[in-house]
């Protein structure tokens, strides 16, 4: 999807590998402006995201660089316990765009993402950031105790490498640093991202025939923007 001011946002596929090395040194470079532990994640693994149509990515085709369209922000999403979470993870926006609305654009897509490919499922999220705090709160998540996330012991080793892990495994894996955010569709009625982004992420995934809801009964795409009637 193009925005208004030229930036587009789309669901990331093995073309854009490329810029793998850069969204890595960019989420260090944030974690250490912050202060806080960031889970370091590997080229291969982010590459694989990309791969699986499980990664947004946020471009500046005005802008040229060696990688081709200047590169802006980042996420992705993963599955946890059998499909039954998911997690939106690594969320950056490079310094040269932010203070431009971009984290929520990105954090639209990640989230109407996980909605088009597992309607069912629960969506968390594991921040130490305000920022995302707000927009999760905007989309409907609510603060939880770790006890409600995910108990795939795959999710929790990937927070080996932040530096408060030890903090974690200290408090046997019920509270940390970071503040646990969920998002149960049983909860809500309607979508709370614009009917534009769902339609435009069907299309993406449809062109990459990956996994959809079967029926229309299962799609949570709604008939009218955030699913009024």
């Amino acid at each position: 999807m193009t925005y208004e001011d030229g930036i587009k946002v789309i669901v990331a596929d093995a073309s854009h590998e490329k810029y793998v090395d850069l969204i890595l040194d960019t989420i260090r470079e944030a974690a250490k402006k912050r202060g806080t532990g960031i889970a370091e994640r590997t080229h291969e693994y982010v590459a694989t995201k990309m791969k699986e149509g499980k990664a947004v990515l946020a471009l500046d085709p005005s802008k040229q660089t060696e990688l081709g369209d200047a590169f802006v922000g980042f996420s992705y999403i993963e599955t946890w316990g059998n499909k039954s979470y998911v997690t939106t993870s690594g969320l950056i926006v490079h310094p040269d765009y932010q203070g431009r609305n971009i984290a929520k654009r990105i954090k639209d897509h990640t989230f109407t993402l996980a909605r088009v490919r597992w309607p069912h499922a629960k969506i968390f999220s594991l921040t130490s950031g305000d920022a995302v705090m707000k927009m999760n709160t905007a989309l409907g998540y609510v603060p939880v105790s770790f006890n409600q996330l995910t108990d795939d012991d795959a999710f929790w080793r990937g927070c080996r490498g932040c530096i408060n892990h030890p903090i974690l495994e200290m408090k046997n894996r019920k509270f940390c640093i970071c503040t646990g955010m969920l998002y149960d569709p049983a909860q809500h009625k309607g979508e709370p991202t614009p009917v534009e982004i769902f339609q435009e992420i069907m299309r993406e995934m449809a062109k990459r025939e990956s996994p959809l809801p079967t029926s229309h009964k299962e799609s949570p795409l709604p008939t009218s923007p955030k699913g009024e009637e």
